[in-house]
């Protein structure tokens, strides 16, 4: 595993770490130049001191690497204390649509954003695009709104001031995780709309979103009356449909190779088919003995580094003493506390 000197290249693999600090194994992996990103879970946290700390020591072993949570808020927030608390996607919109304030959507954007950043984070794997109220186990409260018009409108706010923040935004889950109610964490969801049903409805946001929207994560879902591949193995949506059809110009993620619905097969076979369908990189978390697998068959196979993704690193660089001091947020704070009934 020889470290590479390309540093405008990226590796194709994303990987999660055990702890709040670095292992001498961890070290070991993230310096081979096959992997090009980590991501945070809640157990990789104790304070946002601690989290700044964790990043430095990740960009000290590589430079050309993606450093991502999931802090899309209400019950997907992995960092709290010292965090502002993010109220659900739903509640937010809810929010804005009846006091039609949509400009509210961009602030939240803007903190959650400003907030990581300052934590030494490039990426928040948001907004969800999924279209729900209620029908998913998984989605429910953390889409904006089970109405694809209310979404974009929502989501193209969150969006600015993510951006706004020197944040790049990735939209999931492709083509919509909304219409099942199986959970693909648990189990291989199984949606029988037709094509023209998605394009009427859970499509609409990724269509008319992308051109703002620097990554995109693919589900773990099989339709069957569109094709006989989940979303993340098929050539069939991420290339024909999400590329040449919508036109999508940024990164596709996988969705994390060890959720039940990706299917139990190898590791590296699931990586193989992500890659060979379209996917720039893929996400094993969880399971380090898997992501040992995953880098051993892209070394093995050769496979290409991907073509610089510096794009998707913060270009701002916050500090959390000024943030602390920011009106803005404490203004956005209050209004917070609002939405969920804490004033």
């Amino acid at each position: 595993m020889e470290e590479s000197n390309q540093a405008n290249l990226y590796g194709r693999l994303m990987l999660s770490i055990e702890g709040t600090s670095l292992s001498s194994l961890e070290t070991k992996l993230i310096s081979n130049p096959h992997v090009g990103g980590v991501i945070f879970f809640s157990r990789n946290f104790i304070s946002k001191d601690q989290i700044l700390d964790l990043c430095k020591e990740i960009r000290n072993i590589k430079e050309n690497i993606i450093i991502s949570v999931d802090q899309e808020g209400g019950r997907v927030q992995r960092f709290q204390d010292g965090f502002t608390r993010i109220p659900s996607m739903q509640s937010l919109g809810d929010f804005c649509i009846q006091n039609d304030n949509f400009d509210f959507c961009r602030e939240v954007g803007w903190l959650m954003s400003a907030e990581l950043i300052a934590s030494g984070i490039d990426i928040s794997f948001a907004p969800v695009l999924d279209l729900d109220r209620d029908a998913s186990s998984i989605i429910g409260n953390r889409a904006f709104s089970e109405k694809s018009d209310a979404v974009i409108k929502l989501a193209s706010s969150f969006i600015d001031g993510m951006n706004e923040a020197g944040m790049q935004a990735t939209g999931k889950h492709f083509p919509g995780h909304g219409g099942v109610v199986e959970d693909s964490h648990l189990t291989e969801p199984v949606d029988n709309r037709s094509y023209d049903e998605l394009l009427s409805n859970d499509l609409k946001p990724f269509v008319d979103l992308k051109s703002k929207l620097s990554g995109i994560m693919s589900a773990h879902i099989l339709y069957p009356n569109i094709n006989n591949l989940l979303v993340g193995f098929s050539p069939f949506w991420l290339k024909e449909i999400l590329r040449d059809q919508i036109q999508f110009k940024g990164v596709i993620f996988s969705d994390d190779l060890s959720m039940k619905g990706a299917g139990d097969e190898s590791f590296a076979h699931k990586a193989q088919k992500s890659i060979d369908a379209g996917c720039d990189m893929v996400l094993v978390c969880n399971n380090i003995n898997a992501s040992i697998e995953v880098i051993e068959f892209l070394e093995s196979q050769n496979y290409d580094l991907i073509e610089s993704l510096s794009f998707l690193k913060k270009s701002n660089n916050y500090q959390w003493n000024e943030l602390e001091k920011d009106s803005r947020r404490a203004e956005i704070q209050q209004t917070i506390k609002v939405i969920e009934g804490r004033v």
